[in-house]
């Protein structure tokens, strides 16, 4: 995987190469964020022109926030909890059910400080990328180390860096 962009300027920079792709091939994006509380979208929307292929963005940072905007079943949420592979696949999905877009982008995972557990310590960040034409949903699991606005950051850079890797 690429180095994680440390800067504001290398995200932009990701973002750019994301809307450069996403026209190339006139799709859209929606994003379903929880643990980097729209930050991925707030990338997307300082990109001049992101209107042309940024459809929407959920923050959903909350299990009822995730329900009741994506329509994660309450039974996914019950028995993976929020930081899961279940979750993290059902957000990406219901994001493209609930939006026009044609890609998708989920983010849920522990930011910190607290809120860690032996089986998910702070820093464990769930990705889903979804396509309504077929693409399927890929998910990644990443343990990230470093503070909350570290944990957060490189979160964002490595969503962003998936829609390269899964949609270019």
């Amino acid at each position: 995987m690429r180095q994680i962009p440390s800067t504001d300027k290398d995200l932009l920079g990701l973002a750019e190469q994301v809307g450069g792709c996403l026209r190339a091939h006139g799709w859209s994006l929606v994003t379903a964020e929880s643990c980097t509380g729209g930050w991925v979208s707030k990338v997307i929307t300082d990109v001049a022109g992101s209107s042309v292929w940024f459809e929407r963005g959920f923050v959903t940072y909350t299990n009822v926030a995730k329900h009741e905007q994506l329509g994660v079943p309450d039974s996914i949420l019950r028995e993976y909890g929020a930081v899961s592979e279940a979750t993290v696949q059902a957000m990406a999905q219901g994001a493209l059910v609930h939006s026009h877009a044609q890609v998708s982008l989920a983010i849920t995972g522990i930011a910190g400080p607290g809120g860690g557990s032996p089986l998910k310590p702070v820093g464990t960040v769930w990705f889903a990328w979804g396509g309504s034409a077929g693409q399927g949903i890929h998910t990644l699991q990443h343990l990230f180390q470093g503070g909350r606005e570290s944990i957060r950051r490189q979160a964002v850079a490595t969503a962003l860096t998936g829609l390269l890797q899964h949609f270019a």
